[in-house]
């Protein structure tokens, strides 16, 4: 995927620390190019993601799963809710386009720390 920005939630759980944080990013653009999560989806079981901490440390997490949610019964508690130990979520649209309403589903990777360097 690239060096690129995402959007984290400012009040939630910080890449690393014992929960789950989330991080979302565009699929694409509004003129039609990719955007920072535009390969996502193409991420398997056993990639990693490092993520640059504030205090210049790197969180190095393992994707364990890369699932497509359908946006009407997007499973909340399963991608929010905290496990205990530090996890991450990307998320980013996908699925089918349907023009007016946008993207049906939702790419979710669920990742576990497994380094800080």
């Amino acid at each position: 995927m690239g060096t690129a920005a995402a959007s984290g939630y400012g009040d939630g759980t910080a890449p690393g620390a014992a929960g789950t944080a989330v991080a979302t990013g565009h699929v694409d653009t509004p003129t039609g190019g990719p955007g920072v999560f535009y390969d996502l989806g193409d991420l398997t079981e056993g990639a990693t993601i490092e993520i640059s901490r504030a205090d210049r440390r790197t969180a190095v997490f393992t994707v364990r799963a890369v699932e497509l949610h359908d946006r009407k019964n997007f499973p909340s508690e399963k991608v929010y809710g905290s496990t205990g130990r530090p996890e991450l979520r990307l998320i980013t649209c996908g699925g089918r386009y349907v023009k007016g309403t946008g993207y049906q589903s939702n790419v979710v990777v669920y990742a576990r720390l497994t380094a800080v360097t």
